[in-house]
């Protein structure tokens, strides 16, 4: 018998073995950052894109599983199983297939065929399809009464159930799947009459290709046009082509009866087989589209994710605005609030006296040792004020995407942590701390509100919704969390954590101080030792006394560095600190039947520098002395910084108020495939503008000849 690993390892082209232990790891309730990062022996160290895949077809499967018990459920209801019926069904798993084999006993609603059987012209539909008695009106005479009463209607009737046979062939169905696989080009045509409405549309008004060809962008703006109700797509091969097929496989001599079931065909092609095929295709170029516009996303949300920190420093964060004026906070190096305040220094106000000496005033009281603009209205502006402003001590300035920081501050999570704030303060506070730490703080967030990615709300949303929380998840545990500071929903992203042990942690934690040893997650309140193996290696203690608990090395392997320690004559602590004691260590004298060289060579990676946080030191970044894109010309070379990666391009903020399209083809002096494999988010770059297109506000840049 087909087990799931099996076909899991030839999809997927991974080991049997590997896949069976990942299975299992995950039935034990292992999440896939921890099988990714402790248990690689088990696994041949698959990573956890590997991981996810596996987990992805195991659903899928079980999903067809389900299926299969009903489709076995049914035909036995009908008294139509047989055994050779069961043993294909048993033994099929494409789920394609499976419809096909399941169409002919599925239940349906009334149907042209359905009527013509009650009448009792399925005979005269066999003796028709037979094509052996050419002499079809003769025999249609037979079957006039008093629901059919011309030899019309008889033959009518017969030729919509042959219809429904054909429909029905599995054969058939694979030879037009075959045309549309092959052919199948998608046409885009604009609903009459909505010339005016559809103008952002205009590139598809008239528009086809072959749907191969078809990036998943270009395919979801046709379906969005689709949906609003001004394009209509139809995806269809030659018709002439499949025709000739098929009549190659039904049509049997010249006669009546096989003109009878030329007709029948032709019918079933237009009415019901080609709609069919085109649905499934549809329905899979959508998924494509899906799977690689949630890509997109889910590539530009880790970046966003993992962007460098600045850390634990006293920051000031602004929420620039100009009738409303600049919300100002001042933050401590945990993030709590110290001080808030306005300062109003641009139009209609313009006091950028006040306001420059309410910033000085604030860095000096509050020892401030960056400080972070929002990019939104008037950003720029504001970054020119603190600029100009002299401190009486080093103070980096950082302009920082707000993206997102309006939803936050109106959000629920936002209310419950400073329920007595206006909103544009709690916004102010989420620059800043994006900041300090853009983790920490947009895990707040919904991914989907962060601002990049390519038609989001067009594509799968429960897909979408898994593909992103497993990426924040995976780039949280990968950074580590410190478990002295970290908010429930940051520590909801942990391994092995959710809603509830995250609560439960913080709450220890304000009863009891800070967590001074991993040991102690056991008295959180529900802290399983399954959900303790899960979560400890991810959590990390600033200062503890074993070092081992503020680094990557699981709680389960500290016997292992206990006994390396030993073995040279020392305490833990002097081998963390000693580079020259941890070259002596050869791991092939620590391998056992559970722990092998991988585990063990990441054991002594981590002793190099145990706590490190991955993902670099924040820089800040100075635009060009433009401000709107009245000010550009034409030729302009400027610095800008990637903000959004799309499979057609990049969008770069180059310091005015719309950010300028670098298109794939213009990203590099070669080829490009795929944008992400040349640029990246927040990447710095070099651009030249090419293209101002003011009357809608769009500008084009290029990369190349650059260098």
């Amino acid at each position: 018998m087909t087990t799931y690993p099996q076909i899991i390892s030839k999809s997927l082209n991974i080991p049997h073995r590997k896949v069976e232990s990942t299975i299992d790891l995950l039935a034990e309730g292992a999440t896939i950052p921890f099988i990714a990062r402790y248990r690689k022996e088990a696994t041949g160290s698959l990573d956890e894109v590997q991981l996810a895949a596996i987990q992805q077809e195991l659903k899928k499967l079980i999903e067809l599983d389900k299926r299969r018990e009903t489709v076995l459920h049914t035909i036995e209801e009908l008294g139509k199983m047989t055994p050779e019926l069961r043993s294909r069904i048993e033994d099929c798993w494409d789920p394609v297939e499976l419809e096909d084999i399941y169409l002919p006993y599925k239940p349906k609603r009334k149907t042209r065929a359905t009527m013509a059987r009650e009448k009792g012209l399925e005979p005269l539909a066999t003796v028709i399809f037979d094509q052996r008695k050419q002499d079809a009106e003769q025999i249609a005479k037979t079957f006039l009464n008093d629901e059919v009463l011309t030899i019309e209607d008889a033959l009518q009737g017969a030729r919509d159930i042959i219809a429904e046979w054909i429909n029905e062939d599995e054969q058939a169905r694979q030879k037009v799947r075959y045309a549309f696989r092959k052919g199948a080009q998608i046409t885009s045509k604009l609903v009459r009459g909505k010339d005016e409405e559809a103008a952002k549309f205009q590139d598809y008004f008239a528009f086809s290709e072959p749907l191969k060809n078809c990036p998943s962008h270009r395919l979801l703006a046709m379906r969005r046009g689709e949906d609003e109700g001004f394009l209509r797509l139809t995806i269809a091969p030659d018709a002439e082509e499949v025709m000739y097929r098929l009549e190659q496989q039904f049509l049997r001599g010249n006669g009546h009866s096989t003109n009878q079931v030329k007709e029948a065909l032709h019918d079933c092609y237009d009415r019901l087989l080609s709609s069919s095929i085109e649905t499934e295709f549809r329905n899979e170029a959508k998924e494509k589209a899906d799977e690689a516009a949630t890509q997109i996303f889910v590539d530009n949300l880790r970046q966003l994710l993992l962007a460098p920190p600045l850390g634990q420093f006293k920051v000031m964060g602004i929420d620039p605005g100009f009738r409303s004026g600049c919300k100002v906070v001042m933050l401590n190096e945990f993030g709590d609030l110290l001080h808030h305040t306005v300062i109003y220094p641009h139009p209609p106000n313009s006091d950028a006296y006040m306001a420059r000496k309410i910033l000085q005033d604030n860095v000096e009281k509050h020892k401030i040792n960056a400080i972070a603009i929002g990019n939104g209205t008037a950003g720029r502006e504001t970054m020119d004020l603190c600029q100009d402003i002299v401190f009486t001590h080093p103070v980096n300035i950082f302009m920082v995407s707000e993206a997102g920081a309006s939803i936050y501050s109106a959000s629920e999570v936002a209310r419950e942590e400073f329920p007595d704030l206006d909103l544009t303060v709690r916004g102010a506070i989420s620059i800043g701390r994006r900041l300090m730490d853009p983790l920490a703080e947009l895990v707040k967030l919904d991914p989907k509100n962060i601002g990049v990615g390519q038609y989001q709300h067009d594509v799968n949303q429960v897909k979408l919704k898994e593909s992103l929380d497993r990426t924040v998840e995976s780039c949280v545990n990968s950074v580590g969390v410190n478990l002295n500071t970290a908010s429930k929903h940051l520590l909801n992203y942990v391994s092995g954590l959710g809603p509830t042990l995250a609560q439960n942690i913080v709450k220890y934690r304000t009863e009891n101080g800070e967590f001074e040893t991993r040991q102690q997650l056991k008295k959180v309140a529900r802290m399983g030792e399954k959900a303790y193996e899960q979560c400890a290696g991810f959590l990390r203690i600033r200062g503890a006394e074993n070092p081992l608990d503020n680094s990557a090395v699981h709680p389960e392997s500290y016997g292992i560095v206990e006994k390396m320690a030993k073995d040279l004559g020392v305490k833990v602590p002097d081998l963390v600190a000693n580079v020259e004691l941890r070259q002596q260590i050869d791991p092939k004298k620590y391998v056992t039947e559970k722990v092998g060289l991988p585990t063990l060579t990441d054991i002594l990676k981590e002793l190099e520098k145990p706590g490190l946080d991955p993902r670099g030191e924040a820089k800040s970044f100075q635009f060009a002395n433009v401000r709107s894109i009245e000010d550009l010309t034409i030729g302009m070379v400027l610095p800008g910084i990637i903000t959004n990666v799309t499979a057609f391009g990049a969008f770069v903020d180059i310091g005015v108020k719309q950010d300028g399209l670098v298109h794939i083809s213009q990203l590099s002096d070669k080829y490009v495939r795929n944008p992400a494999d040349v640029v990246y988010l927040s990447q710095e770059v070099n651009v030249r503008v090419v293209d101002l297109d003011l009357k809608r506000n769009r500008i084009q840049l290029t990369m190349r000849d650059l260098a």
